[in-house]
Parts: C-alpha cells; structure tokens; sequence
C-alpha cells in the first residue's frame, strides 16, 4: 500500500541549511543526538556542523611533512555517520519528486561495498521503504551490523571490495530487470550522486579553505568507489581554473591506473571500474596508494596518539583530536593529499582538499585483522614506522599527469567497454566526453528542488 512522502531537504538546502526555517532546523539539531531515526533527520543531511560552519581538520604539519595545508572535510556527522547518506537521499528524493515513486510501492535497492549501503538503509527506514543492501561479502562486521540496525536486509556476494562488479551484476540481473518490484539507488551510475557532490560537496571543500592559506584551492583529492565525490572538482574548477583534481586507487587493485584487477583492503573505494558518474575528462591525475599503509596509518593515528606527540612532534593536543576520526578510505585519502602536495610542489599559502567519508567506529574489525597479520598489537616502535611510512613517507610515484595526450581518452574507452554491458549504448556514453553534458545534469537542480520543496509544502498545507 502507497503511503505518504516524508519529505526531506533541497539540494540547495543541504548545501546551506541557513535557507531552512530556524525552527525546523532546531528539531532536527536535536533529533541528530536524540532520536536517530526521526524523519527529521533528513534535514541533517549537510556539512555544516550545527548548520553554520563546514567541519574540516587542518592536519599538523609534523605529520604530512609539507609546507601546504592538508584539509580534511570531516563526513562523521551526517546522519548515519557518513557522507554517502547525501547521495542516497538525494536519488530516492529525486524518483519521489520527479517519478512520483511513494513509500510502499517498492523495495529500495542499494549496490555498495559499506557506507553508501548504509546511507540506503538509513534513508530508507526514515522515509518508510524496505532496503536491500547487495554488497560483498567480506566487508568489516561494523558494515553489516550497522545494515541491519536500520532494518536493511543484506543480499551478499562474493569476493572483496575489488569484486564489486559482482554486485553490479547482481543488481542488474535480479533488481534492475524487475521495476516493478525495485527501485535502485544506482550510486555508480545515476546522476543525483553527481549532483549532491557538485553542490554540495563542491561547496563545502571551498568554505573549508576559505581561511586557510590563500583562501583558495590549489587541489581536491578522493579516491573513486562511485567517484562521485570527484564531481566536487568540477564546482571547484568553477571557481578556480587552475585547480588539480587527482584521483586515487590502491596499487594492488589499479584498474584506472593500468588495468590492474587485485584485491585490496581499502573498503570503500578502487572498485575495478571507471564509474559512468566519473567525469574523467576533469581529473588531472590519478595516484596510487599502497592499501597496507592506509590500515596502518588509521592505527598510527588511532592507537598512536603518544607516538605523534613524543616522537613525530604533533602537539599533543592535536594529535588526541585526530583519534576516531578516520577510517581506511579517509587515510587513504589524505596519504594522497600528502602526495599531491609534494607532486605539485606546493607551498604554505596553497590548500589540499580531501574527504574523511566517515570515522574509526566502522573499522575496529580491520585494526583486528591488522593485528592478526603482524603478530599482536603495535608497540610504540611499529606505531612510529607506521606513521612515518604512511604521511611522512608518501612518495612522488606511481603517478600519471591524465592530461598527456590519449589518457583521458584510455579511460572514456574503459567506461564505454563496461557500461554497454549494462544496457547504455555507445552513444549515451560518448556523451559524457563533453562537459557541457555534466553542466547540462548539473542544471538540472533549477527543476529538482521546485519539485522537491512543492512536496513539502503540500504535506505542509495538508497538515
């Protein structure tokens, strides 16, 4: 049975929750600690702690080792504790707006490796849907179990988080084929995931270097695993022309960088593909990263923190701030913030924006397996090469400039082999080597919030 919308934010709204009425966006500042499952949580979908002020870390320079400034969008406190809950709302709000999808009609569908999963589950149990979480099966128990807390049934696959290419073929062949019965929050491929980011990430990684440095940003950094939080390199390429969008995989699994098909450890991202949501025309660079010493750089950081301090010189204070805040992906991340800087030859009034996706909470299971593979918990010796390896030690290698003639093109061919296998055709594909089809999706947000906000203030009137 069709049942009611629980209406939620704009994009313009999660990109400045100030435009909400202040009323609204007290109930929902309180249920975020109060009641994690009120609808009105939805509202807390930004990344303005409190709604005013964009939550980053500006890392010690005794840990990165470079002159820049290493900013880091903290992702923890959205709803869920992760950032991927924006792209999960915002393609379940646009099917509403737009499609007239209702809570009761079908099933929501949500291919992932973790996080985006849980933002599906957590979307979908605010608003009223049944969730299906299709991702592998050897993901860390945190994933799951935070899954199933929402209500979310997992359908699991097999392999790691280099096989998610098994859940793509999952999702198309029980879900995709059944409309209706399923609706499918297809993260790698829709737009609204490149939408959120744009806007609201976009923004979000310019207010954070605002006062930082020159205030601008010489370079936005993320490893793909939908690669949508890349299309914040284009709202910031908006504002600053010459900035460098750098793109990361793990060395073991280096598909983008040479077609390497390994396993990896970094949950989250280097999914053996290039998304159909990558805008590879506006990367400039493409860093691997050695997934080992992204576990052992959230356990440097994690277990270590009289190790910065004593031995690293970070001021104790910071480095006690820097513990929970980052998983494996995070990690990941800001090792390839390090090796941008060094790359670009950066100097201390240039800003290096990356993303902390979400937090340590999911990731005690992988400081286990850690432990597992090196014989015990670190000591103080093993924390200190750990952390120097990770931040201090981030080599200048294992890196192509994407604007050398053919690179782009290499990788627009790879997306067009894998995405006609799922029904688009070579033409909908080479549409996207322009960027005026980006800007034209991105446009779309003048009609989409109308459609939104009407819902709204329909429910509003009603009631």
């Amino acid at each position: 049975m069709k049942r009611s919308i629980v209406p939620g934010p704009t994009y313009a709204e999660m990109r400045d929750p100030a435009l909400l009425p202040a009323e609204l966006r007290k109930r929902a500042s309180d249920a975020l600690t109060e009641e994690e499952l009120a609808p009105v949580n939805l509202f807390n979908i930004c990344w303005k702690t409190g709604g005013s002020e964009v939550e980053r870390i500006v890392l010690p320079k005794e840990l990165t080792g470079v002159q820049a400034n290493i900013i880091v969008l903290s992702g923890r406190n959205f709803p869920s504790g992760s950032m991927k809950v924006g792209p999960a709302y915002t393609t379940l709000a646009e099917a509403e707006a737009l499609d007239g999808l209702r809570p009761g009609e079908r099933s929501i569908i949500g291919p992932s490796t973790g996080n985006f999963g849980i933002g599906t589950a957590y979307v979908s149990a605010l608003k009223g849907y049944q969730a299906i979480v299709v991702m592998p099966d050897t993901m860390s128990q945190e994933r799951y179990e935070r899954i199933r807390k929402y209500g979310g049934e997992l359908d699991l696959t097999p392999g790691t988080e280099s096989d998610v290419i098994l859940t793509l073929e999952r999702t198309h062949n029980e879900y995709v084929s059944k409309p209706d019965c399923y609706f499918v929050l297809a993260q790698f491929e829709l737009m609204p995931n490149y939408r959120f980011h744009r806007h609201v990430t976009g923004d979000a990684a310019a207010r954070a270097a605002g006062d930082v440095g020159n205030g601008r940003v010489a370079a936005f950094v993320s490893a793909p695993g939908s690669a949508g939080t890349l299309a914040a390199g284009d709202y910031l390429k908006s504002l600053y022309p010459d900035a460098k969008i750098v793109a990361l995989e793990p060395r073991q699994c280096s598909t983008l960088f040479n077609g390497g098909q390994g396993q990896h450890r970094i949950e989250g991202i280097g999914d053996k593909m290039v998304t159909l949501i990558h805008n590879v025309f506006n990367t400039d660079l493409l860093m691997l990263v050695n997934d080992e010493e992204t576990v052992q750089g959230m356990e440097a950081v994690q277990s270590g923190t009289e190790v910065l301090a004593e031995r690293i010189g970070v001021d104790p204070m910071e480095a006690q701030a820097l513990r929970g805040k980052f998983g494996p992906s995070s990690i990941c991340n800001i090792i390839g913030a390090v090796k941008t800087a060094k790359y670009l030859g950066l100097g201390p009034q240039d800003n290096v924006v990356t993303v902390a996706t979400d937090s340590y909470d999911r990731y005690p299971s992988v400081s286990n397996e850690l432990y597992d593979r090196h014989g015990g918990k670190p000591d103080e010796d093993t924390l200190e090469m750990w952390a120097k390896a990770a931040f201090l030690g981030a080599s200048l290698g294992e890196t192509i400039d994407l604007n050398r003639p053919g690179e782009k093109t290499r990788l627009q061919n790879m997306k067009r082999d894998l995405w006609t296998r799922f029904g688009y055709s070579s033409a909908d594909v080479d549409r996207m080597a322009s960027q005026a089809f980006w800007d034209e999706e991105y446009g779309k947000i003048e009609a989409i919030d109308p459609a939104i906000a009407e819902i709204r203030g329909a429910l509003t009137a009603a009631a």
